[in-house]
């Protein structure tokens, strides 16, 4: 009786499969108590993946309990796979590389062709470089493929131990060169090891093979590759001189160790094959230091072929022998240089890299070192650049920024505007440059190393993050301004520093402040008899002050209306065609220097004390 039942279940499974085999849409399902060796086994269209199961002893596990996936070659496949590697016939295949292949077909789990998803999943098969199961590639943009080499052509051959997958080719173990072409997200990569390719080495051979294996590779994407040819300015591989391709590739691999993501050490160091070390960050996440002294994020780890890992990352490694040849725009070089590393994250986040990469536009930028960015972060309470929020922080990098090519000996003590700007307006904020004793900018940050000339600019480094600057920061940072600041703080005053810092968008901000130069202060002195401001009461000098701040409203020089108009002391009146302000007591002020742009307010220079 057993051996009819038996019988029957085979002639259903045979009838069944004969009547679905050209359904290329897959849904398959099979009767109860088939296994995943049960269907192999009654399927003349696998018998030679039966045979192959046998003699790797690898039948009695797929027909167990375990659920297994299993993406099964047909028997064209295997005479493919045996005339290109030599076989007359599988039972010249070793038993032990036919089992390994035969689990680099398997994976653990149920996974449909709706579970299968563009990306990295394990097989069962462990390769000689390391004791893990080999990764296969899944891509699903046109049907499923395997590793780029197999194609399914019925899915979803559903059984009891789990789901079959029909493929057109036996899936070999992979090693690195399978891997990086199958990924289309690695295609630039795979370019430049064509391109760097010549008589003395060929990139696709040796990382195809033995020889110096195992391998860890650290392969940039495409965006990377990108990036690093915008910051170069070139626009393809081919512009790339061949002997340094070779190496930035060089240095992308380490020859001889199988190093995998959990291998890695906080602050260790590894050779590449290039000659130069990497240094390992593991405080942020997976990062890579390179020469640049920039962090490079390790976005997939672990994909595991027979001779050797592969990491992708997010940006092209550079050597400093790459370093020292290149001609980089402003973007590459804060890539590139190891002090400027925060800046060069700062652009990318903001996206500014892509603008300081123009090789058609010209920008003088005063770079902050990471020590400065690191206080800058301290100071405001960030753990680090993530935490900033990025329009925040893309206002604050375009206060480094002036357009055009200023080098030092150009720069003179005056104000100019960044490409910051105020509030949701086009006006650029301004910046103080004082060159009495080098370079200072803003009163906060001095020029510690000039003339970096990049491809499209040049680059002065600074130590300190010119952060966005209130009226108070340039009443402090210009010297013309000194008698003011010392009015503004004298104990017996109120906080007028407290208050004029206060960010635009909360009141009383924005200002608009009519700023008396030193002489109008000096003259003031004259004129009221006095040795000094030590000499004028309290009250009063409150009661003059509050008379050049005109609260809740950013003035321009082009706003400027002929009229009355209040200030915290009391009216004034404004001669817009003149620039002249006249006070309750018939005494003219003139305009001298407008629009010195704030962040909360802009300052306008005047020539008189302003009394009420």
């Amino acid at each position: 009786m057993k051996k009819l039942i038996h019988l029957f279940t085979i002639l259903s499974v045979s009838l069944f499969i004969a009547s679905c085999s050209n359904d290329d849409d897959g849904g398959m399902p099979t009767p109860d108590g088939v296994t995943i060796a049960d269907f192999v086994a009654n399927n003349a269209e696998y018998s030679s993946l039966g045979a192959a199961l046998d003699a790797a002893g690898l039948t009695a596990t797929l027909a167990g309990s375990a659920n297994f996936t299993v993406f099964a070659p047909n028997n064209a496949a295997f005479s493919t796979f045996l005339n290109a590697n030599g076989f007359a016939s599988l039972e010249d295949v070793p038993v032990d590389a036919l089992r390994e292949i035969l689990l680099n077909h398997v994976v653990e789990g149920v996974n449909t062709s709706g579970d299968l998803a563009t990306g990295y999943i394990n097989s069962l098969a462990t390769g000689a470089s390391s004791s893990q199961n080999l990764s296969l590639f899944i891509n699903t943009s046109s049907g499923v493929q395997i590793n780029g080499v197999s194609q399914v052509t019925q899915a979803d051959i559903t059984v009891d131990n789990g789901v079959i997958h029909a493929v057109d080719t036996v899936i070999g173990l992979p090693n690195i060169t399978t891997q990086a072409l199958a990924n289309p997200q690695f295609s630039i990569l795979v370019d430049a090891l064509i391109a760097a390719s010549d008589s003395n080495i060929n990139y696709v051979d040796l990382l195809s093979g033995t020889s110096g294996a195992p391998f860890t590779v650290f392969a940039p994407t495409n965006d990377s590759f990108v990036s690093l040819l915008a910051a170069l300015g070139l626009n393809s591989l081919g512009e790339i001189p061949q002997d340094l391709l070779q190496i930035v590739l060089n240095y992308h691999v380490i020859a001889g160790a199988n190093v995998r993501a959990e291998d890695l050490v906080n602050g260790g160091t590894a050779t590449t094959f290039q000659g130069e070390n990497l240094t390992f960050d593991l405080t942020g996440g997976a990062q890579i230091i390179d020469a640049t002294g920039s962090a490079t994020n390790i976005i997939v780890t672990n994909v595991q072929t027979d001779n050797g890992v592969i990491h992708a990352i997010d940006k092209v490694l550079l050597p400093q022998a790459a370093i020292d040849v290149v001609d980089p725009t402003i973007t590459g070089l804060a890539m590139m240089t190891p002090d400027l590393s925060i800046l060069a994250q700062a652009l990318q986040i903001t996206g500014l890299d892509a603008a300081l990469n123009d090789r058609n536009a010209e920008f003088t930028v005063f770079a902050p070192t990471n020590a400065s960015f690191n206080a800058f972060l301290t100071a405001n309470g960030f753990g680090s650049i993530n935490d900033v929020p990025v329009s925040a922080l893309t206002q604050v990098v375009l206060n480094h920024a002036l357009s055009g090519t200023s080098l030092s000996g150009s720069l003179s003590t005056t104000y100019t505007t960044s490409l910051a700007t105020y509030g949701n307006t086009s006006n650029n904020l301004s910046l103080y440059i004082n060159t009495s004793s080098g370079v200072t900018i803003n009163g906060v940050a001095d020029v510690v190393a000039a003339d970096i000339v990049a491809a499209n600019g040049v680059v002065h480094v600074v130590d300190a993050v010119i952060d966005l600057p209130t009226v108070v920061t340039f009443a402090v940072a210009d010297p013309t301004f000194s008698s003011l600041v010392a009015a503004l703080t004298r104990p017996d005053q109120p906080d007028f520093v407290n208050v004029l810092s206060t960010p635009n968008g909360t009141a009383p901000a924005p200002f608009t402040v009519f700023a008396p130069i030193d002489a109008a202060f000096a003259d003031l002195l004259v004129e009221l008899g006095v040795g000094g401001l030590g000499d004028i009461d309290g009250p009063t000098l409150t009661a003059v002050l509050n008379m050049h701040v005109i609260a809740g409203a950013n003035v321009r020089a082009e706003d400027l209306v002929s009229g009355t108009v209040t200030t915290l002391g009391g009216d004034i009146t404004i001669d817009a065609n003149n620039s002249t302000i006249t006070d309750s007591n018939g005494r003219v002020s003139n305009i001298i220097v407008v629009n010195v742009q704030a962040a909360n307010g802009v300052i306008h220079a005047i020539d008189k004390v302003i009394l009420p």
